[in-house]
C-alpha cells in the first residue's frame, strides 16, 4: 500500500485549504491572480535577481494561514494536527502587548523548521489564543461565562486527532487514511453555517472584536490566507486599481534602496459576510459579521539579535519622527531614517552580524596555494566562499497587531489599570505539551552548520568567525 509523506501531506493540505478560502471568499482568488502576476513581472524585469530570496517556485506555492483558538487545550489539539503535517510551534507572540486596542491573544506559528523541509513547502499557521484571564479584557463574570463556552465546544473532531497522531508519528499515512485525514483538517477550518449567538457574540464584541471571533462562536475558521509575492508596493497599487478596497498601510520595514529585511504585510478590509444569526427569543435572522480579509506578504533577509534590535530601534525613531511632523507620511519618514540608519547591502549586514546567511566554497575559489583567512567576511570578499541570505520565516508581533486592528471594526475596551496575565514561551510550551522553539537559534544553527561545512571544504582548524 502506498503512503504519503509528511510534506505531501503538507503541500496538499495547504492548497486544498486555500480552494477551500477561494470559494468562501472570493477577493482571496483575486489576490491570488495579482501576486501571481506581479511576481511573474518580477521575474521578467530582475532575472535571477528576483529568486535571491527562493525560487519562484516556492514564492508561488508558498501561504501562510492564521487561525484564533480559545484554550491550551485546543490550542495542544491544534498543535497535534499541525505536527501531522511536520510543522512545529516557532516563536512567541504577545499581541495584547504590540497595540493599545484591545487584541487579548498571544500567539506562536506552526511551520517546517528544516531547511529542506521549508524548500519542499513552506506552509505555516499563525496561530493565537484568547487569553480569558487577563483582567485588562475580562472581569470576573465574563470570564467565568467565556470559559464555560469555550471548555462545552469541540473544534477537532477525535478521529482527525488520531489519524493526525500516527502520521506524526510515523511521517506518513497510508493513502486511504491520508485522504481522510485531509477532509477532516480542511473540514475542521471551514466556516460553520451554524446560527451565532447575536447577543453573547456582541457581548464578547464590546470588548474586543478579536474576542467574540474566537469565543462567541462554536468552531474555528481560516481568518486569512496569504500569498507571497515578491514587490509588494506594486500589489497594492494594482489591487486598489481593481477596486480592492486596502487597508491604509503597509505593515513593517518601508520601502527602500537597501535589502529587503523581517517582513512586509497588507491586506484588503474585512469583508461583511452572511451569516446565520440567533436572536434571544430563539429565531434566526440574517446578519453579517467582519471577521475575515486577504492578507499578503513580502519576506525578506531573517535578522539576528542585533539587527532585531537596530529594527525595533529605528521603529521608535520612526514614531518619534511621526509625532514631530504628523503632517508628513509615515513611509518617508520611515524610508528616510532606514536609509540613514540601516546598512544598505547584504555585505554590510553580514559584516555587522545584523542579519543570518547560508555560507558556501565558491566553485571559483583560489586554487593558488595560498591559504584561506578565517574570518567569514575575509572570505567572502576574497571570494572563497558565497554569502546566500536566510529568508525570515516568521512574524512581527507590531504588524500581526497592526493588521488585526486595521481590520476591525472598533478599538473594543482595554483596563489598564487592571492586572496583566503573565505568559512567555515556557508558560506556552507547558500549555501545550510542545517546545515553543526559538527562531533565533533555529537561524544559527543553519548558519552554524554552513560555516563547519565551509571549514572542512577550504582545511581551516574551526569554523570561521
Amino acid at each position: 500500500m502506498s503512503t504519503i509523506s509528511q510534506w505531501r501531506l503538507r503541500a496538499a493540505f495547504a492548497a486544498r485549504l486555500s480552494r477551500m478560502y477561494a470559494q468562501e471568499v472570493p477577493a482571496y482568488s483575486t489576490l491570488v491572480d495579482v501576486s501571481r502576476e506581479v511576481n511573474e513581472d518580477v521575474l521578467r524585469a530582475r532575472g535571477p535577481d528576483a529568486e535571491r530570496l527562493g525560487s519562484i517556485s516556492r514564492v508561488s506555492a508558498e501561504r501562510h494561514g492564521a487561525i484564533r483558538v480559545g484554550t491550551p487545550r485546543e490550542l495542544q489539539q491544534v498543535a497535534r494536527v499541525f505536527a501531522a503535517l511536520g510543522m512545529h510551534p516557532v516563536g512567541f507572540y504577545d499581541l495584547r502587548e504590540a497595540a493599545a486596542s484591545a487584541v487579548p491573544v498571544v500567539s506562536t506559528a506552526f511551520r517546517p523548521v528544516d531547511g529542506a523541509e521549508l524548500a519542499r513547502n513552506p506552509f505555516r499557521v499563525f496561530t493565537s489564543m484568547l487569553t480569558p484571564g487577563d483582567l485588562r479584557f475580562f472581569g470576573p463574570d465574563l470570564r467565568r461565562r467565556l470559559e464555560a463556552f469555550l471548555a462545552a465546544r469541540e473544534l477537532f473532531p477525535p478521529e482527525l486527532l488520531t489519524l493526525a497522531d500516527r502520521a506524526a508519528a510515523e511521517r506518513e499515512l497510508p493513502r486511504q487514511e491520508a485522504e481522510r485525514f485531509l477532509q477532516l483538517a480542511v473540514q475542521a477550518f471551514e466556516l460553520s453555517p451554524e446560527p451565532v449567538d447575536k447577543a453573547w457574540y456582541e457581548t464578547l464584541e464590546r470588548i474586543s472584536a478579536v474576542a467574540a471571533d474566537v469565543g462567541g462562536v462554536r468552531s474555528t475558521h481560516i481568518n486569512h490566507l496569504t500569498p507571497r509575492v515578491l514587490d509588494i508596493d506594486e500589489l497594492y497599487r494594482r489591487m486598489t486599481e481593481r477596486g480592492i478596497e486596502m487597508i491604509d498601510t503597509i505593515q513593517g520595514p518601508p520601502a527602500w534602496k537597501g535589502p529587503d529585511v523581517l517582513l512586509r504585510q497588507t491586506s484588503f478590509r474585512a469583508l461583511a459576510e452572511p451569516r446565520a444569526l440567533r436572536t434571544p427569543d430563539g429565531s434566526v435572522v440574517s446578519g453579517a459579521l467582519r471577521v475575515r480579509f486577504g492578507e499578503v506578504e513580502a519576506r525578506g533577509i531573517a535578522l539576528t539579535r542585533q539587527g532585531r534590535a537596530l529594527y525595533d530601534d529605528l521603529l521608535g525613531r520612526v514614531d518619534e519622527q511621526v509625532a514631530r511632523n504628523p503632517s508628513r507620511a509615515r513611509a518617508d519618514l520611515a524610508r528616510a531614517v532606514w536609509e540613514r540608519h540601516m546598512p544598505g547591502s547584504e555585505q554590510e549586514l553580514a559584516a555587522g552580524k545584523l542579519a543570518y546567511f547560508t555560507y558556501r566554497p565558491h566553485p571559483a575559489r583560489p586554487r593558488d596555494g595560498s591559504p584561506p583567512p578565517t574570518a567569514t567576511g575575509e572570505l567572502v570578499r576574497q571570494g572563497w566562499i558565497t554569502a546566500e541570505p536566510l529568508v525570515y520565516e516568521d512574524f512581527l508581533p507590531r504588524s500581526a497587531a497592526g493588521i488585526f486592528r486595521s481590520n476591525l471594526g472598533g478599538e473594543g475596551t482595554r483596563d489598564n489599570d487592571q492586572p496583566g496575565t503573565a505568559y512567555d514561551a515556557a508558560r506556552l510550551s507547558g500549555a501545550i505539551d510542545h517546545d515553543v522553539l526559538d527562531p533565533y537559534a533555529l537561524y544559527e544553527e543553519q548558519q552554524n552548520r554552513s560555516l563547519a561545512h565551509v571549514a572542512r571544504e577550504l582545511g581551516l582548524p574551526h569554523p570561521p568567525g
